[in-house]
């Protein structure tokens, strides 16, 4: 693997060399704003100092800050970590039980947030003690309650530039919680080396340069993308119109290289017609390199008729918010559809057995591990490394996949009792039911690793049909024993760096082998099958279950092989 070398900079140092670099060049524009370097590093000096004075020049205090599709957010999360203070982001979205979880967990005392989270937070005050100081981002002083602060009112009263001395790049920057797809989302740990290893990790990926413009039509501003394009002096355009062809207006008038948006979108503008306000099909600009799809997975026919309809390809990849988040990648010029890339660079990827814990070779099913600079430091209340990363420093995702012969990952499952990680990234076989059943399986999971049982698959009962190799199935006669086969080409869903891969109707035609003494494959017609504990004569029924769409689902059109034998 080539040498990677991650900067030696604090993480608000990414904006600093960058408005060294390149002071009037435009940093961010959005709605009736635009921020060059300079501007938006002096900005982001206004809110250190002015919260060094809040905080009495107190490190690692923790302040709130909501990842609003708006300039100004970027301003607030570089300038409070360079007051020394920890970031911890805030979905704008969140309703009250969700914010008091982050905010009382994290011990937040300021936030940076928008006019609806900022009334929220007014009326749970006397739920949250440590909270001393809400300002609303990008609101009139006369719209706010006499608690709350307006950002323009603070910037005026700052000081012109912080005192903050030399950062650690080992200290923590950012708490980012997970999605809590199984559960209560966790505080995620993030250092700054962390951060800009994968700012850089990801501009690299991206292919992103001083000469890129990306457009940004996600519904948050997801650091990520802040920190990549910053690193590599890219021009960010921001685009709050939630329709997909204002977005690719938006991308032609900013001659953007780089779209990112969300599958949701990316799944409308692959079914709808021409513009209704043109009645024309909307370009996205002659620039346009690639689009890369943020959150749930991107249907292949979907990702096929805007690769068409666009003439760029579609790129999708993998991560979770412990890993910063971006592990893996799909590049531009070599788009393999049914993978999530190979590693970004400074990144090992393995995977082993899951029951010995044995690396497998390729094509061969396991857990996958991750190891690299953007693992994160620990959770919140757990100032540590995670549970499940090993001594060697390889972290165990809980997902399920298999390497091909380039070292590109293919998704399949993910272990059940394993609860799910960042942003929404954890794949699902299950359906919604299954959730209620999680803490059951994870004991039962837990009782069955130590009696010196396999663990369980989350999907169990079902099987992937992907690329030729074995895979794991699990007979539900055989108290989740792992059954190894082997598949026929297929589609493998995807899975992007924020969300869970949709799953998308198999192909007429498409059959599995199946391998003598092993369990039905997932394409067969009901009737007589192989079961590896009860012998070759078990009577099954296959069928697809109901799992299209919704947070938290995973499937590559599997179907379940429910077994009938008593």
């Amino acid at each position: 693997m080539p040498t990677f070398t991650c900067p030696d900079l604090p993480l608000d140092g990414l904006l600093r060399a960058a408005a060294l670099r390149d002071p009037g060049g435009i940093a961010v524009r959005g709605a009736g704003t635009a921020l060059g370097f300079g501007e938006l590093d002096a900005l982001s000096d206004r809110v250190a100092a002015w919260l060094e004075r809040e905080n009495e020049g107190r490190p690692g205090v923790r302040i709130g800050v909501a990842c609003v599709l708006d300039p100004l957010f970027a301003a607030t999360y570089y300038g409070t970590v360079r007051s020394g203070a920890t970031a911890v982001l805030v979905p704008p979205q969140a309703g009250e039980e969700g914010l008091r979880h982050v905010f009382a967990t994290a011990g937040v005392e300021a936030a940076f947030v928008p006019a609806r989270t900022a009334g929220l937070l007014a009326r749970m005050r006397g739920l949250l003690p440590r909270l001393r100081t809400i300002v609303v981002t990008g609101a009139p002083d006369a719209a706010l309650p006499g608690t709350v602060l307006a950002l323009r009112t603070v910037l005026q009263s700052a000081p012109h530039a912080p005192r903050s001395g030399p950062c650690d790049p080992a200290s923590v920057a950012c708490v980012q919680f997970t999605s809590g797809t199984t559960g209560r989302p966790r505080g995620v740990l993030l250092t700054h080396r962390n951060l800009v290893a994968n700012a850089k990790q990801t501009a690299l990926a991206h292919r992103l340069d001083r000469a890129s413009v990306t457009l940004n039509h996600l519904p948050l501003y997801h650091a990520m993308h802040l920190n990549s394009a910053v690193y590599a002096g890219a021009r960010q355009v921001l685009c709050q119109d939630p329709g997909p062809f204002a977005s690719l207006r938006a991308s032609a008038e900013a001659g953007a290289t780089h779209y990112y948006g969300l599958p949701a979108r990316l799944h409308r503008l692959a079914a709808d017609g021409p513009d209704a306000r043109t009645g024309r099909a909307a370009p996205a600009g002659s620039r346009l390199t690639a689009v890369f799809s943020c959150g749930p997975g991107l249907r292949p026919k979907a990702a096929r008729a805007v690769r068409e309809r666009l003439g760029v390809p579609v790129i999708q990849g993998y991560g979770m918010t412990e890993l910063s988040s971006l592990t893996h990648c799909r590049r531009p010029g070599d788009h393999r559809p049914g993978t999530v890339g190979r590693p970004v660079a400074g990144t090992e990827c393995r995977l082993v057995a899951l029951d010995s814990r044995v690396p497998v070779e390729v094509w061969a099913t396991g857990e996958v591990q991750v190891k690299g600079p953007q693992l994160m430091a620990g959770y919140l209340g757990r100032e540590r490394r995670a549970a499940r990363a090993e001594e060697d420093g390889w972290f165990s995702t809980g997902d399920v996949g298999y390497l091909d012969d380039d070292g590109a990952l293919c998704l399949v499952d993910r272990l059940a009792g394993v609860p799910g990680r960042g942003g929404g990234n954890a794949p699902r076989a299950r359906t919604g039911q299954a959730a209620g059943q999680a803490a059951g399986q994870a004991a039962g999971q837990a009782a069955g690793q130590a009696a010196g049982q396999a663990p369980r698959l989350a999907g169990s009962g079902r099987i992937v049909a992907g690329r030729p190799g074995p895979v794991h199935a699990v007979c539900p006669c055989c108290a989740g024993t792992p059954v190894a086969r082997r598949v026929r080409p297929g589609h493998a869903a995807a899975r992007t760096a924020t969300g869970n891969a949709v799953p998308e109707p198999e192909p007429s035609g498409t059959t599995v082998p199946v391998l003598p003494g092993r369990c039905p494959a997932p394409e067969e017609a009901a009737g007589q099958a192989a079961c590896p504990v009860r012998g070759p004569a078990v009577p099954v029924t296959a069928r697809t279950p109901d799992v299209r769409g919704g947070p938290g689902n995973f499937s590559e059109s599997v179907r379940e092989v429910v077994c009938d034998a008593g």
